[in-house]
């Protein structure tokens, strides 16, 4: 029988696309959570596979799951399609390639409404495969905590160090907050950043779990590894100006704040150094070096350099080539992250979570 609306406590939001050999698993990660009180939107996005066919499979024999069809539009709009058909008092965004443990929607549901939450944060899991049968597995997550606006607002930045603000999948959030604001998944590659940026810019009540539960599958191939992205030292650049704009907002410039902003923009810019280097880039070996002596005008880089505190030898070693202001340090450097990210994967994926 279908639930009253009154009934659904959390909305699942799925956008489904190319994922015919995890999708059996998100969903049956859902059907066993121990809170029943649940619907699943699951968004075949035009999916080329048979993902769209096996959600209408379990929605068949499971009245809470429920399968919108539409053309291929991304996750974005896929979300968005599902966003004003939620039912729930709280929404959850889930990828359809991941995994969740049993207890995941009862425990967040239970700190928002124990704390009267807008938004609840928690910890996750980076499962990287190497292979089908390698990976490791990273743990992310910060102290238990229950904030109101302004010691949400300062303590901000231990979140975001922890990476647990710009992913939609480990947060509960209260579904009339999402409606009353207007708040959608902007049209963008990267949109989950954006927009939990528009939701944590006037929430008021926040509640963070140390506790873990979301499984993020992540692969690490040789093909995976080269890739080169256009556009995304422009991308990096938005975001970080997002990143100004948030913090003047909110008023916030305190030492710690400053200090988080700064590394995590020069963070991101060697990412962008060693996207020029990668073997995806047509560039030749010239060109690159002149792309590279550009960037490093940019007076952001500066900022951030002054601003900057390494948390670790690995981070205080990347950044002497910088500080140098040497454009073919730097790119050497680049080059031998190039190198160690493509032979040595899971050495790269260890040195970066440790940075």
């Amino acid at each position: 029988m279908m639930r009253e609306m009154a009934d659904i406590k959390v909305s699942i939001i799925m956008p489904v696309y190319g994922v015919e050999n995890f999708v059996r698993k998100a969903i049956e990660s859902i059907q066993a959570q121990t809170l029943t009180e649940w619907e699943m939107l699951a968004v075949d996005d035009g999916s080329p596979d048979s993902s769209g066919e096996i959600c209408d499979e379990y929605a068949r024999k499971d009245p809470r799951i429920k399968v919108i069809h539409k053309e291929n539009g991304g996750a974005p709009s896929a979300r968005n399609a599902a966003i004003p058909l939620a039912k729930g008092k709280y929404m959850y965004f889930m990828d359809a390639d991941d995994w969740a443990e049993p207890t995941m929607l009862e425990d967040m549901y239970s700190l928002a409404e124990k704390h009267s939450a807008q938004y609840v944060v928690t910890g996750y899991y980076i499962d990287t495969y190497y292979n089908a049968s390698e990976y490791t597995t990273q743990e992310l997550s910060q102290p238990d905590a229950v904030y109101d606006k302004e010691t949400f607002r300062k303590n901000a930045y231990r979140l975001f160090d922890k990476n647990l603000l710009y992913t939609p999948w480990n947060k509960l959030f209260l579904s009339s907050y999402i409606h009353e604001n207007g708040l959608l998944f902007p049209d963008t590659f990267w949109d989950d950043f954006p927009f939990n940026l528009s939701v944590i810019k006037d929430v008021s009540s926040v509640v963070v779990s140390s506790e873990k539960y979301y499984h993020f599958l992540r692969a690490r191939t040789d093909s995976e590894t080269a890739k080169y992205r256009a556009g995304m030292y422009n991308k990096r650049e938005e975001e970080h100006t997002w990143m100004i704009q948030l913090y003047k907002s909110w008023g916030i410039d305190d030492e710690n704040s400053r200090e988080f902003l700064a590394r995590r923009y020069i963070e991101r810019f060697i990412g962008c150094v060693e996207n020029i280097t990668s073997p995806g880039c047509t560039l030749s070996s010239r060109e690159k070096i002149c792309e590279i002596k550009k960037m490093l005008k940019n007076p952001n880089v500066a900022w951030a350099l002054r601003n900057v505190k390494a948390h670790s030898l690995y981070m205080k070693i990347m950044l002497i080539p910088y500080r140098m202001k040497s454009t073919l340090l730097v790119y050497l450097e680049s080059m031998t992250i190039t190198f160690v990210k493509r032979r040595f994967p899971k050495v790269f994926s260890e040195l970066k979570a440790g940075r």
